[in-house]
Parts: structure tokens; C-alpha cells; sequence
């Protein structure tokens, strides 16, 4: 049976005295789940926006990323399959 939704990801870039704080925002129009990730300029390093952009967003989108597989592991624990092993997975982003 076909299946489509629809989830809408909206990523929001903060720049503050040489850091560049990331949110993304999903909506799944039933769930909310924020993801943080930050990136830090060395004041010795050139000044490019978009590298500090580029790192903070992707650490807000695996920030996201690991916590809609937490989401689904438990919902596969809640419909009846075996748990499976969890593996230890690094913190990133801001703490929640």
C-alpha cells in the first residue's frame, strides 16, 4: 500500500561572537524534536561564515538524527519485537 507524509525540517543559524549556534526543528505533524549543534571559531583562524554554518548545522542534524532513531527503537520495543543491543552513541549538541 503506497504511503506518503509530509515532515517539515526547519533549520534557524545564530551567529555570536565567534560561535555559530544551530537548531533544526521537525515537525512530523504528530511529534516535535529539536536538534542543537554549535561550532566555535578560533579568533587565529579566518573569518568564514560558512564553515561555522556548515558545522553547526550538521551537528544539529545528527543531533536530530540520533534521537528520531532513539524514537523509533522504542517504538519497536513497544510493538512487540526483541530489544535490540544498544550501542554506546557520543553526545553532541547542546544538552537537552
Amino acid at each position: 500500500m503506497p504511503h506518503t507524509v509530509e515532515w517539515k525540517v526547519r533549520l534557524h543559524l545564530f551567529e555570536e561572537e565567534g560561535s555559530t549556534k544551530a537548531r533544526v526543528v521537525l515537525d512530523t505533524g504528530t511529534t516535535v524534536l529539536t536538534g542543537h549543534g554549535t561550532a566555535h571559531r578560533n579568533p587565529v583562524d579566518a573569518d568564514v561564515p560558512e564553515i561555522g554554518e556548515e558545522l553547526a548545522a550538521g551537528r544539529a542534524l545528527h543531533d536530530l538524527g540520533r534521537q528520531l532513531v532513539e524514537v523509533a527503537e522504542r517504538d519497536i520495543e513497544h510493538a512487540g519485537a526483541p530489544a535490540t543491543a544498544r550501542r554506546a552513541r557520543p553526545e553532541t549538541g547542546w544538552p537537552l
